[in-house]
Protein backbone atom coordinates (compact mmCIF):
# COMPACT_ATOMS: atom_id res chain seq x y z
CA UNK A 1 0.00 0.00 0.00
CA UNK A 2 1.11 3.63 -0.84
CA UNK A 3 2.69 5.58 2.67
CA UNK A 4 0.15 8.20 4.18
CA UNK A 5 0.50 11.14 2.47
CA UNK A 6 2.69 13.49 4.52
CA UNK A 7 0.38 16.52 5.01
CA UNK A 8 2.22 19.11 6.17
CA UNK A 9 3.88 19.07 2.34
CA UNK A 10 0.13 19.30 0.82
CA UNK A 11 0.09 17.11 -1.54
CA UNK A 12 -0.44 18.41 -5.64
CA UNK A 13 -1.51 17.04 -8.48
CA UNK A 14 -4.22 16.78 -11.21
CA UNK A 15 -7.83 16.95 -10.70
CA UNK A 16 -10.13 13.59 -11.87
CA UNK A 17 -13.49 14.78 -12.35
CA UNK A 18 -16.11 11.53 -11.78
CA UNK A 19 -19.91 11.85 -12.18
CA UNK A 20 -22.91 11.42 -9.33
CA UNK A 21 -23.16 7.67 -8.26
CA UNK A 22 -20.12 5.92 -9.00
CA UNK A 23 -20.00 3.20 -7.09
CA UNK A 24 -17.28 0.47 -5.35
CA UNK A 25 -18.03 -1.76 -8.15
CA UNK A 26 -16.67 0.40 -10.71
CA UNK A 27 -13.11 1.21 -8.21
CA UNK A 28 -12.77 -2.39 -7.25
CA UNK A 29 -14.40 -4.17 -9.94
CA UNK A 30 -15.89 -7.69 -9.40
CA UNK A 31 -13.85 -9.87 -11.80
CA UNK A 32 -10.42 -8.61 -10.18
CA UNK A 33 -11.62 -9.16 -6.70
CA UNK A 34 -9.57 -12.29 -6.24
CA UNK A 35 -6.60 -10.53 -7.56
CA UNK A 36 -4.17 -9.11 -5.70
CA UNK A 37 -4.20 -5.27 -4.94
CA UNK A 38 -1.87 -4.56 -8.11
CA UNK A 39 -4.20 -5.82 -10.69
CA UNK A 40 -7.23 -4.62 -9.02
CA UNK A 41 -5.77 -1.20 -8.77
CA UNK A 42 -4.76 -1.55 -12.43
CA UNK A 43 -8.82 -1.73 -13.48
CA UNK A 44 -9.94 0.88 -10.78
CA UNK A 45 -12.19 3.30 -12.49
CA UNK A 46 -11.44 2.32 -16.29
CA UNK A 47 -14.91 1.43 -16.77
CA UNK A 48 -15.62 4.88 -16.30
CA UNK A 49 -12.33 6.52 -17.53
CA UNK A 50 -10.14 4.19 -19.14
CA UNK A 51 -7.42 5.96 -18.96
CA UNK A 52 -8.03 6.49 -15.44
CA UNK A 53 -5.66 3.39 -13.75
CA UNK A 54 -2.51 3.96 -16.29
CA UNK A 55 -2.57 7.91 -15.99
CA UNK A 56 -3.48 9.06 -12.42
CA UNK A 57 -0.64 9.69 -10.50
CA UNK A 58 0.59 10.10 -7.01
CA UNK A 59 -1.02 13.26 -5.69
CA UNK A 60 -3.85 13.28 -7.83
CA UNK A 61 -7.68 14.31 -6.75
CA UNK A 62 -10.35 12.49 -7.62
CA UNK A 63 -13.30 14.86 -7.48
CA UNK A 64 -17.04 13.29 -7.95
CA UNK A 65 -21.01 14.43 -7.55
CA UNK A 66 -23.07 13.18 -4.72
CA UNK A 67 -23.47 9.59 -3.54
CA UNK A 68 -19.28 8.62 -4.35
CA UNK A 69 -18.76 5.30 -3.02
CA UNK A 70 -22.47 3.81 -3.36
CA UNK A 71 -22.82 0.20 -3.64
CA UNK A 72 -21.22 -2.97 -1.71
CA UNK A 73 -19.00 -2.54 1.71
CA UNK A 74 -15.73 -3.04 -0.72
CA UNK A 75 -13.02 -2.14 1.19
CA UNK A 76 -10.97 -2.65 -1.64
CA UNK A 77 -12.31 0.54 -3.29
CA UNK A 78 -10.51 2.45 -1.20
CA UNK A 79 -7.75 1.04 -1.41
CA UNK A 80 -7.25 0.68 -5.02
CA UNK A 81 -7.41 4.58 -4.87
CA UNK A 82 -5.05 4.78 -1.95
CA UNK A 83 -2.73 1.98 -3.88
CA UNK A 84 -2.55 4.44 -7.06
CA UNK A 85 -1.05 7.38 -5.25
CA UNK A 86 -4.97 9.39 -5.20
CA UNK A 87 -4.19 11.94 -2.82
CA UNK A 88 -8.04 12.72 -1.82
CA UNK A 89 -11.38 12.13 -2.72
CA UNK A 90 -13.63 15.75 -2.94
CA UNK A 91 -17.13 15.09 -3.54
CA UNK A 92 -20.52 16.67 -3.12
CA UNK A 93 -22.21 13.48 -0.72
CA UNK A 94 -20.65 9.54 -0.09
CA UNK A 95 -22.22 6.94 0.65
CA UNK A 96 -21.26 6.07 4.52
CA UNK A 97 -19.37 2.63 4.22
CA UNK A 98 -16.95 3.97 1.36
CA UNK A 99 -16.53 7.04 3.25
CA UNK A 100 -15.76 5.15 6.74
CA UNK A 101 -13.71 2.47 4.79
CA UNK A 102 -11.62 5.22 3.01
CA UNK A 103 -11.02 7.11 6.46
CA UNK A 104 -10.54 3.72 8.47
CA UNK A 105 -7.11 2.99 5.68
CA UNK A 106 -6.01 6.82 5.75
CA UNK A 107 -7.34 7.73 2.26
CA UNK A 108 -8.77 11.84 3.00
CA UNK A 109 -12.54 12.05 1.86
CA UNK A 110 -13.90 15.53 1.84
CA UNK A 111 -17.49 16.91 1.26
CA UNK A 112 -16.99 19.19 -1.80
CA UNK A 113 -20.23 20.72 -2.44
CA UNK A 114 -18.67 23.49 -4.98
CA UNK A 115 -17.02 19.99 -6.09
CA UNK A 116 -19.31 20.37 -9.51
CA UNK A 117 -17.44 23.65 -10.19
CA UNK A 118 -13.59 21.87 -10.60
CA UNK A 119 -12.67 21.22 -13.64
CA UNK A 120 -11.22 18.25 -15.40
CA UNK A 121 -7.03 17.67 -15.73
CA UNK A 122 -6.69 21.27 -13.35
CA UNK A 123 -3.66 21.16 -11.33
CA UNK A 124 -4.08 21.60 -7.94
CA UNK A 125 -3.07 21.44 -4.32
CA UNK A 126 -4.76 19.43 -1.21
CA UNK A 127 -5.33 20.68 1.80
CA UNK A 128 -6.12 18.23 4.53
CA UNK A 129 -5.79 20.94 7.84
CA UNK A 130 -6.78 23.79 5.96
CA UNK A 131 -10.17 21.88 4.31
CA UNK A 132 -9.58 22.89 0.64
CA UNK A 133 -8.18 22.63 -2.70
CA UNK A 134 -5.76 25.65 -3.79
CA UNK A 135 -6.16 25.28 -7.57
CA UNK A 136 -3.01 26.38 -9.87
CA UNK A 137 -4.88 29.81 -10.65
CA UNK A 138 -4.56 30.75 -7.13
CA UNK A 139 -8.04 30.22 -5.81
CA UNK A 140 -9.42 27.99 -3.02
CA UNK A 141 -12.13 25.87 -3.16
CA UNK A 142 -13.52 25.15 0.19
CA UNK A 143 -14.32 21.45 1.68
CA UNK A 144 -16.43 20.49 4.83
CA UNK A 145 -13.70 20.24 7.73
CA UNK A 146 -13.14 16.92 8.72
CA UNK A 147 -13.34 16.32 12.69
CA UNK A 148 -9.91 16.24 14.72
CA UNK A 149 -10.46 12.63 15.76
CA UNK A 150 -10.61 11.70 12.02
CA UNK A 151 -7.46 13.74 10.85
CA UNK A 152 -5.63 12.28 13.25
CA UNK A 153 -6.32 9.13 11.74
CA UNK A 154 -5.63 10.20 8.37
CA UNK A 155 -2.14 11.94 9.65
CA UNK A 156 -1.67 8.48 11.27
CA UNK A 157 -2.31 6.56 8.03
CA UNK A 158 -5.17 4.83 8.41
CA UNK A 159 -6.90 3.45 11.97
CA UNK A 160 -4.23 0.52 12.42
CA UNK A 161 -1.75 2.90 12.58
CA UNK A 162 -3.00 5.05 14.27
CA UNK A 163 -4.45 2.55 16.65
CA UNK A 164 -0.66 1.15 17.24
CA UNK A 165 0.55 4.92 17.59
CA UNK A 166 -1.79 5.42 20.73
CA UNK A 167 -0.95 2.15 22.38
CA UNK A 168 2.57 2.36 22.22
CA UNK A 169 2.04 5.67 24.20
CA UNK A 170 3.26 8.14 21.40
CA UNK A 171 0.46 10.87 20.60
CA UNK A 172 -1.24 11.74 17.34
CA UNK A 173 -1.30 15.34 15.53
CA UNK A 174 -5.20 16.04 14.56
Amino acid sequence: MTPAPDFSHPPAGRIWCFGNDVDTDAMAPGPYMKSGLDELASHCLENLRAEFPTHVRPGDIVVAGTNFGMGSSREQAAQALRHLGVAAVLAQSFAGLFYRNAINIGLPVLVCRQADTLVDATRATFDLDGAQLRLEDGSRVACEPVPDFLRALLHAGGLVPHLKSRLSGQTDRP
